[in-house]
């Protein structure tokens, strides 16, 4: 096994969630490949004197539950997952990557019902336990990336080992000057968007509830949103690539909403319920050793240069209170056209933060 599985098991018990002795943890297994870090987690957490639960999930079995069960069984909230919530002091949830083809024949507005189950799982995740999650390279990553598999698991585990504290107080920094603002302004490709983040928070990402992680993010207070964005990157979200996306809101409120492929799923996604269509986050990605887009939003919005908004649920923490069962972050590519302002004040430019 690669050592430096152990290393990360290491960190990701000790460091990102800081486990302690009798705290129950809950490792989820997302597809076989998750294995080896599994292994090292469980073994990290009964080093550290603490009682880890191992549970087995695939977008393969999600699969055969779309495409074969009814109406109630794909809107039923798992009772076990949900279960694991309740009981688990610490959760670290390990994605296997998978074909992101595996629902291509599932009805666009079949898969948005399940992911509006699966955001309520996510909500008792993050309400009620102390959490990590992760995207674990393997074959089917390097694929879907149009990379290696050994470049792509090289860039995973050096985005990982990075000088968290050194890089933390840097972040914080930045964090501490955008706290001082009122304004943001995004310009770029078909893009000029502008919110208030009056009385907002500004919070790092530092490796605590993603891993690789890196990004500064906060919530835009929800009726100020103006203007238009338009993404170069596609969205993915439930197996679905949504490409060319592009969104414009007046007041707050969604008015257009379109894409170049699985416009019908984006429709879907944005009428999910009435928090989905508003921006729940807005962030910039700061992980200098993640340079790809992978079509993986867990390393995809770390990438180095890059801003991403989410639709639908803000995260209480930096003072949002839009609800909804959807977080989808889309990545907008920032590092050869974009500027952003806070108060008139240029503060990132071309993918370097200025500050």
């Amino acid at each position: 096994m690669d050592k430096r599985w152990k290393e990360l098991g290491s960190l990701l018990v000790n460091y990102s969630t800081e486990v302690k002795p009798g705290e129950r943890v809950m490792i989820a297994m997302t597809e076989i490949e998750t294995y080896p870090l599994v292994r090292a987690i469980y073994e990290a957490c009964i080093k550290a004197g603490a009682h880890p639960q191992v549970q087995f999930l695939s977008e393969e079995l999600n699969r055969s539950l779309l495409k074969y069960g009814n109406e109630v069984q794909v809107e039923w909230i798992p009772e076990i997952e949900a279960y694991g919530m309740e009981w688990a002091d610490v959760y670290l949830g390990l994605r296997g990557a998978h074909n992101l083809g595996v629902f291509w024949d599932i009805p666009s507005n079949r898969l948005s019902k399940f992911r509006n189950t699966m955001g309520k799982i996510s909500t008792m995740r993050w309400e009620k336990t102390r959490w990590c999650l992760l995207r674990v390279p393997n074959a089917s990553l390097a694929q879907e990336a149009g990379m290696d598999e050994e470049t792509i698991t090289d860039m995973f585990f050096n985005a990982c080992f990075l000088d968290w504290s050194n890089l933390s107080r840097e972040w914080e920094r930045w964090a501490h000057i955008l706290n001082q603002g009122k304004r943001v302004r995004v310009i770029g490709k078909n893009t000029d968007l502008s919110f208030s983040v009056e009385g907002r928070k500004w919070q790092v990402a530092d490796g605590k509830i993603n891993m690789p992680d890196g990004e500064i993010t906060t919530s835009p207070v929800e009726n100020t949103v103006e203007g238009e964005i338009y993404f170069e990157f596609p969205g993915v979200l439930g197996g679905r690539l949504v490409h060319d996306i592009y969104l414009r809101w007046e007041k707050g409120e969604l008015v257009k909403a379109t894409s170049s492929t699985n416009q019908d799923f984006l429709q879907a996604v944005i009428h999910t319920d009435p928090g989905a269509s508003r921006i729940g986050e807005f962030a910039f990605g700061t992980n200098p050793e993640i340079k790809y887009f992978c079509k993986d939003i867990l390393l995809d919005e770390k990438i180095g240069g890059t801003i991403h908004i989410a639709l639908g649920r803000a995260y209480p923490d930096t003072g949002g209170t839009n609800k909804s069962a959807i977080h989808w972050d889309i990545v907008k590519d920032m590092r050869e056209n974009g500027e952003v302002y806070l108060d008139g004040r240029l503060i990132f430019q071309k993918g370097k933060i200025l500050i």
